[in-house]
């Protein structure tokens, strides 16, 4: 129990400091910090649940991609996180436009700089959090 919780905390420290560092035009959040709060809650219970899902049933993909794969695998998350915030959660996150104007190029490269930079981010806050 005590991992997950730190897994959660670790996964939202990142995705508020991705939010920091990624430029505006890739990846916005026009909120409060309550709804801020919420929301990098919301991303570190995917990647403390549904990641590691996830990961273990694209393992024969990593394999044969030398784990490239993993990089497409954190955009699709960070877009589903966009999506249900935006739809279900009401807060206006966007990434590269979307979900508000449609998949472009944009979207594509916005989400995956911000999933290099959310997993960088996640691996060193990872490292100073221990279990």
């Amino acid at each position: 129990m005590r991992g997950f919780i730190l897994a959660v905390a670790a996964g939202a420290i990142a995705f508020i400091l991705m939010l920091q560092i990624v430029p505006e035009s890739m990846i916005a959040f026009a909120g409060e910090t309550p709804q801020l709060i919420l929301l990098a809650l919301f991303v570190g219970v995917v990647n403390a649940l549904v990641k590691p899902i996830v990961n273990v049933l694209s393992m024969p993909i990593s394999f044969l991609t030398l784990g490239i794969s993993g990089f497409v695998i954190n955009a699709a998350l960070l877009l589903g996180i966009a999506y249900l915030a935006q739809n279900f959660a009401k807060l206006d996150l966007t990434i590269g436009g979307w979900p508000t104007s449609g998949m472009t190029a944009d979207t594509i490269l916005g989400a995956f700089v911000a999933s290099m930079v959310l997993a960088l981010i996640t691996t060193v806050v990872g490292l100073v959090v221990r279990d």
